[in-house]
């Protein structure tokens, strides 16, 4: 029993390392301007209303690292953001999607919107603005 528990422990941390290497690239429309990592942060979590965020899943591990990376914070810290912002009438948490496929078509069709994706799932449809590593 004990090593099976070893062996999902050791698999968990190999899956976690990955998630960790992985480049994130946010994403704007391709006629829009390059927003700096503060403007980023500020859109994320709701400071700023200078781009509409696109999210990722609740489930993705991305959301994890991107959120991390960009603003210094985890996921829960976002959620609590965003419930009082909810709460106050000050805003509405980003529209989630499933996809890079489905962020990169979202942001590509509207020119105020931002996204992130891994670097991998980039090309020409919409344009990197910055990429957190």
């Amino acid at each position: 029993m004990n090593k099976w528990i070893l062996i999902l422990l050791a698999g968990g941390l190999l899956a976690a390392a990955k998630t960790s290497d992985a480049d994130v690239v946010v994403i704007v429309n391709r006629a829009a301007e390059l927003p700096t990592k503060e403007q980023v942060s500020d859109v994320y979590l709701g400071r700023s209303r200078t781009f509409t965020p696109i999210d990722r899943s609740e489930t993705s591990s991305l959301r994890a690292e991107f959120y991390r990376k960009a603003t210094g914070r985890d996921t829960a810290q976002i959620k609590m953001v965003w419930a009082r912002l909810v709460f106050t009438g000050r805003g509405l948490p980003p529209r989630e999607l499933r996809s890079a496929d489905a962020v990169k078509e979202a942001v590509a069709a509207d020119p105020k919107a931002i996204g992130y994706i891994e670097k991998a799932d980039l090309d020409a449809s919409v344009k990197a603005a910055l990429i957190l590593d």
